[in-house]
């Protein structure tokens, strides 16, 4: 599936296991002195041939790139890949869905080692859609519905936390919303193993009822408080929970057999 994802006062580093497709793929190098192949992620992004059927590894040197990256729909198979999440930061200022820090429309995109920062903060965002995200082993920050839309995701064994201290006095505060309207609809966001944490003003809670389906909740660790849990919530059986935490939740479609060679995951 393709993916396109909004990233809103987020951080987010993937760690994602891609050693056996590097070796084999067209390389450049970006670097913001100009010694390189690029100077900015999005001309090397640009360069990449249209519709190819091949990996094409991006290699980002360390540095803050001010600029907006965006993946268009016919540059599929794309490998970028950074110098480490406090060493390439990719930033941008601006509030809506079409000013992403980054935005991917094509199938079976990698990102790993770097994070994207959107440094606005105020109202008038937009809701975004992201059909199939996995996301491991990563930190990602946020204030107020940072992670939305009607799409496919998985968090396992991410840190997420809350930046009630950035919010005005009075205003809700819910992490998630899902924006799935439709029983049928095969999308959701599924945290497995994951770390939420965060200071300042009261968080609401995890999801917020955006559209008509709410979540529901298997099991808890050391610091989670469900004495005020809603009396609604469901319970789900063994069958159903084992699919929707396995990998196969966003792979309905089989997309991630249909790479030129197929990752393997953490």
């Amino acid at each position: 599936m393709p993916l396109v994802h909004c990233f809103y006062t987020m951080v987010i580093a993937f760690l994602l296991c891609f050693e056996q497709i590097s070796a084999a793929c067209k390389t450049a190098i970006v670097d913001q002195s100009g010694h390189a192949d690029f100077s900015t992620i999005q001309s090397a992004i640009d360069s990449v041939p249209s519709n190819n059927v091949d990996w094409y590894c991006i290699n980002v040197n360390p540095g803050t790139y001010r600029e907006k990256v965006k993946i268009p729909r016919d540059k599929p198979f794309i490998l970028l890949k950074g110098s480490g999440q406090k060493k390439t930061m990719v930033v941008w200022n601006e509030p809506y869905l079409h000013d992403a820090t980054f935005s991917s429309f094509a199938y079976n995109i990698v990102v790993t080692s770097m994070s994207f920062i959107n440094s606005h903060w105020g109202p008038g965002s937009k809701h975004a859609k992201a059909p199939a995200v996995a996301a491991m082993e990563c930190y990602i920050e946020g204030a107020v519905d940072f992670i939305f839309g009607n799409g496919q995701s998985i968090y396992k064994d991410c840190s997420i936390r809350y930046l009630g201290e950035m919010l005005p006095p009075g205003l809700a505060s819910f992490i998630t919303a899902q924006a799935r309207n439709d029983p049928d609809e095969p999308t959701g966001f599924v945290f497995k193993n994951c770390n939420i944490y965060g200071k300042g003003a009261t968080l609401e809670c995890l999801e917020t009822c955006w559209q008509r389906f709410t979540f529901a909740e298997y099991n808890f660790g050391p610091g989670a408080d469900t004495s005020k849990r809603v009396k609604w919530m469901k319970n789900l059986d063994p069958q159903t929970l084992a699919n929707l935490t396995s990998m196969s939740f966003i792979n309905s479609d089989g997309w991630r057999q249909s790479m030129p060679q197929p990752l393997e995951y953490i």
